[in-house]
């Protein structure tokens, strides 16, 4: 292996393992891998062109000399794309390492990464989203429905993209599910689905069977047609969604990730649980999940007043005697009479805006407490 591997450039060594590391990788990922190396290997040839092996690498200067030219790169890096960069290098440095090459330890520390930015979710407001639906709904061609089933389903717009044309699944007696293949996180799942988005697909196979016979043909098995690539499918799909954005009239800029982030806000006030929602949406950790979701002052509010409301009916109120019963003339009458005016005191109490005489009334509860407990020992001799 060093034999081999000293009679390459330090860019073929990275060419070599990122081929390798594209056999479990997403497209997209490895895509991402070579950016990283030719961005570093390009600052190491112009700050560094002596450095031609990997043992020749150090943290100082060759590293830090890479994390000061992020930094001050123009136009300027925003911290999660220079996150990504390190997490990218870091990634071919322990996989080279792991294989035989000489790569010093350490070269990428937890403390060089720079804060996480701060994120938000970004779910449409109620009345944008109704709006949005509404007009999806009256164009009713091939990629407004697409987007109406990312809307509903919470998809990403890349697993819509790759749905089957037999995506859905009966479970059993009205049980359907969406089957979602693998995506992002290499993970498959099964999506509720109701009425609506059944004739969402029905109506999109419907529009499929309208295509150009040669999208057809580069589509075989999948739900919704491609043009020349995949690429002009997602530009075709996020035009789509600009266009009717535009002809509603909404106030804000609008991704297909903003409809997942909206599905994702809906169930969570429908009273869909964080471990289900994490489910649906396909994460691995409640993190992530977390990040998707806006709890707003009135959410908590609502969950509030919910909580005090259900845990009031799993709390036993203490019964009232009658009239007749607190005059009954023996220990049990006596002490169900003590208990019963400790009670009306107590709810008086609350209501009492007086600070001292709230204090007052909490005295004579104490010695009503002393009476109370007294007849209890009579009782138990």
């Amino acid at each position: 292996m060093k034999h081999q591997s000293s009679q390459l450039t330090l860019r073929q060594i990275f060419e070599e393992r990122i081929q390798s590391l594209a056999v479990t990788l997403q497209p997209g990922t490895v895509k991402n891998y070579r950016v990283v190396a030719g961005v570093f290997l390009g600052y190491l040839n112009t700050a560094f062109p002596r450095v031609r092996r990997l043992s020749q690498l150090r943290r100082d200067p060759h590293l830090l000399g890479w994390f000061r030219w992020l930094c001050e790169h123009d136009p300027p890096l925003c911290n999660t794309t220079r996150q990504d960069y390190l997490i990218r290098l870091r990634g071919l440095f322990d996989d080279l390492a792991a294989n035989g090459h000489p790569v010093q330890q350490e070269l990428i520390r937890r403390a060089d990464f720079p804060p996480r930015s701060h994120y938000l979710p970004k779910p449409l407001s109620f009345e944008d989203d109704q709006r949005l639906q509404q007009e999806l709904r009256r164009s009713d061609d091939l990629y407004s429905n697409a987007l109406l089933l990312v809307r509903l389903t919470g998809i990403r717009i890349g697993e819509c993209m790759n749905l089957a044309l037999d995506c859905l699944r009966q479970l059993g007696p009205d049980q359907w599910a969406l089957h979602v293949p693998l995506g992002k996180l290499h993970t498959e799942r099964l999506v509720p689905v109701d009425a609506e988005v059944r004739r969402i697909l029905a109506r999109i196979l419907e529009l499929r069977a309208l295509a150009r016979p040669a999208q057809l043909a580069r589509s075989e098995g999948l739900l919704l047609p491609r043009g020349r690539s995949r690429m002009v499918l997602y530009l075709t799909l996020h035009q789509a969604l600009v266009d009717a954005v535009r002809r509603t009239s909404c106030p804000s800029h609008v991704s297909p990730h903003r409809l997942r982030h909206t599905f994702a806000t809906e169930m969570l006030r429908l009273g869909v649980s964080l471990p289900a929602l994490m489910q649906l949406l396909g994460h691995k950790d409640m993190a992530m999940t977390l990040r998707y979701v806006q709890v707003t002052q009135q959410d908590l509010q609502r969950e509030f007043y919910q909580a005090r409301q259900n845990a009031s009916q799993h709390h036993h109120l203490p019964q009232l005697p009658t009239p007749k019963d607190a005059l009954r003339a023996d220990l049990s009458g006596i002490c169900q009479a003590v208990a019963a005016t400790r009670h009306v005191l107590e709810s008086y109490r609350r209501t009492v805006p007086d600070e001292a005489i709230r204090r007052k009334l909490q005295r004579l509860d104490r010695r009503l407490f002393g009476v109370a407990d007294q007849l209890q020992q009579i009782a138990e001799k």
